[in-house]
Parts: structure tokens; C-alpha cells; sequence
């Protein structure tokens, strides 16, 4: 799936979001360590990465080649500083109406708009592909995420109090979000 579109942040400057191509591969995986030592908020480690600038590259080239999936770069003067994805959660009959939906940004970037812009491209591109729901789960104690996701229509279906073990803190709850397209 391709995309492409310019967004005015709230500092003022310009960001490009564009579908992952082939040649994005690095600067994904370097974007992906970074923003998983960031946070943990996030489904797993830097340290348990194991993917390659190659194997990424590839990731990248199939989504763009895909129909119904997709994985956007934020861009600020050429950096890679966020990225978001839908994926389809099953190709039979009962489930292919769903697709799941994750978001990382850089944290020095975070908080001038490009978690939104980003969300909303998937959700544009949730509903071009087709879906007619789209799905995250998300740590509950990320309020402004949650804020974030309701903001753009998403609502709570379910609490997960053993979502994620965490290494620092313990457990930590997982809130499931759904949005009907």
C-alpha cells in the first residue's frame, strides 16, 4: 500500500508521512532500537531486536507491495523520527474485517502532533484497505495515549491486568481500544 502526505506540526515544521520502501531499511531498524530504549511502553526490548537492516528492508517491501497493510514513516528534514503500521489480523472469512494498528515516536519529537497525524494515516489507510475495524492495545498507564486514541474515536473493550511483564516495573496492565471504520 502507498502514502504520502504533508503535515504541518505544531511547532511549525513540516512533516512528510510516506509508506516504508525497500531503501528505508536502517533507517527503520536504527528508528525501532531507538524508540524501544525510549519507552516502556512498548512491546519489547532494544536488546531483543533481531532483525537486520536486510530483513527489515524486506518487511518494508512487502508492505508497500501489500493491498491491505502498511508501514508509515514519519519524516522531519529527511530524519525517521516515528513510524506506524496496520496489519491484518487473519485472512478467514470471520476475523478479515480487523486489523491492528501500532505507533512509536521518537521522544524528542513526541508531543507537536505526530502521533496524530500518524494515527490518522493508518486509519485512512485501515478503511481504503477495507477493514472495518481497527484494533490496539495499549499500557494503561500511557494516558496520553489513550487520550490520544479516543480523541480519534478508538474505545475501550477490555483490561488485560498481565499484559506485559515488564523488567522495571512488573506487570503492567494492557487496555484493548477498537475502532469501528
Amino acid at each position: 500500500m502507498e502514502y504520502f502526505k504533508t503535515v504541518i506540526l505544531k511547532d511549525g515544521r513540516k512533516c512528510v508521512l510516506r509508506n516504508g520502501t525497500e531503501k528505508d531499511g536502517k533507517a527503520m531498524l536504527d528508528l525501532f532500537v531507538l524508540t524501544h530504549k525510549q519507552t516502556d511502553f512498548l512491546a519489547s526490548y532494544a536488546d531483543e531486536c533481531t532483525f537486520t537492516a536486510e530483513s527489515e528492508s524486506l518487511f518494508l517491501k512487502n508492505k508497500s507491495e501489500s493491498d491491505d497493510e502498511i508501514e508509515i514513516i514519519a519524516e522531519i528534514d529527511g530524519k525517521a523520527v516515528g513510524s506506524a503500521g496496520i496489519s491484518r489480523i487473519g485472512v478467514k472469512e470471520k476475523i478479515r474485517h480487523r486489523a491492528e494498528f501500532g505507533i512509536s515516536v521518537d521522544t524528542e519529537y513526541q508531543h507537536i502532533g505526530i502521533g496524530r497525524a500518524l494515527t490518522r494515516a493508518c486509519i485512512e489507510c485501515a478503511k481504503k484497505a477495507g477493514y472495518l475495524q481497527l484494533e490496539l492495545e495499549v499500557v494503561s498507564q500511557n494516558n496520553k495515549a489513550i487520550a490520544l486514541y479516543e480523541s480519534e474515536g478508538f474505545t475501550v473493550y477490555g483490561k488485560n491486568p498481565r499484559g506485559f511483564l515488564s523488567r522495571f516495573t512488573g506487570w503492567q496492565e494492557l487496555t484493548a481500544m477498537r475502532k469501528e471504520l
